[in-house]
């Protein structure tokens, strides 16, 4: 019994370590680092139940782990996630001499073909910010629910605007707003901080936003959409849900709507007026060009579907 116990602490202690390394190391979010938590728990879970442990894993063993999710039906993105999750876990320990071996130095993960992101078109962009400027326009409604339909078109207009994360816009302080500025300072990624550009519509959207805020005495707030839950401010699964009730009104798939999308939105909208592949990628705050790319293959797509759709030699 003391054994086992000593075990469970010991693969606890492994997750730990790796845990503090990539926050410290390399900036890792709350959000990634529960991410990674999450996985690696189920990993050790799966080790246990077997007798083994993350500090004696064989290759084999990570293999049957890696079957037993397919048996779960697990999405092959999730599986393979999930193996990056542990690769980098036992390279950690066998660079920090924890392990004599990394288990996982010969495995290969599920092949995937990369999705293309969902994207809005224009028009139904144009749709979707109406349809919320209309409901903040509304007559008979409460000051409270103006309010909140207020924040709504606020948040749209700021996500398309600029291609923020979902996690980004949530967390912007309230002075990216009152400073009137033509651009906000944004924190992505590993704390690393960006400068993104913020056009008239937005704008105008955040003064009249805060406005309605400075009526309501809930203006004196650190953040720009402040809420009474722990964090202080609106999360992003509130803003999601709140977007998939306004599609409908717009004639939109709620399927086809998030706050990503939008970031998907602008990012395909710019390149296909000609903005350069290397600025939108500043915009996005992509560490790497290549993650950026996946917009110019969104482009091929439609122009393969325009060429396909209304050619007339398409059918020949």
């Amino acid at each position: 019994m003391m054994t086992a116990r000593r075990e469970r602490k010991g693969q606890g202690t492994f997750v730990d370590l790796f845990l503090d390394m990539i926050a410290t190391e390399r900036g890792a979010s709350r959000n990634t680092l529960d991410a990674y938590r999450h996985d690696l728990a189920d990993y050790a879970a799966f080790l246990e139940s077997s007798g083994g442990d993350i500090g004696r894993a064989t290759t084999d063993e990570i293999r049957a782990y890696l079957a037993a999710l397919a048996r779960r039906h697990l999405a092959t993105a999730s599986i393979a996630r999930r193996l990056s999750a542990i690769r980098q876990l036992h390279r950690f320990l066998y660079a920090e001499g924890r392990r004599k071996e990394d288990p996982t130095a010969v495995l290969e993960g599920p092949r995937r073909g990369r999705p293309l992101p969902k994207v809005l078109s224009l028009e139904e962009v144009t749709r979707l910010m109406a349809a919320a400027h209309a409901a903040a326009d509304a007559k008979g409604i409460t000051a409270a629910e103006r309010l909140r339909a207020m924040r709504l078109a606020t948040v749209l207009e700021v996500l398309y605007a600029t291609g923020l994360r979902a996690s980004e816009l949530v967390a912007l302080p309230a002075a990216a707003a009152r400073a009137d500025s033509e651009t906000i300072t944004v924190c992505g990624k590993g704390g690393k901080e960006r400068l993104v550009p913020l056009g008239q519509a937005a704008r105008r959207a955040m003064r009249r936003y805060l406005a309605l805020c400075d009526e309501a005495g809930a203006a004196d707030t650190h953040w720009l959409f402040p809420s009474f839950g722990e964090s202080g401010h609106v999360t992003r699964q509130h803003a999601a849900r709140e977007m998939k009730a306004l599609a409908a009104s717009a004639g939109i798939d709620a399927r086809k709507l998030s706050p990503h999308v939008l970031r998907h939105a602008f990012a395909s909208h710019l390149l296909a007026n000609g903005a350069d592949l290397r600025i939108v990628q500043t915009f996005l705050g992509h560490a790497d060009v290549s993650t950026t790319q996946i917009y110019t293959h969104v482009l091929d797509e439609r122009l393969k579907s325009l060429v396909r759709d209304l050619h007339p030699l398409a059918d020949e």
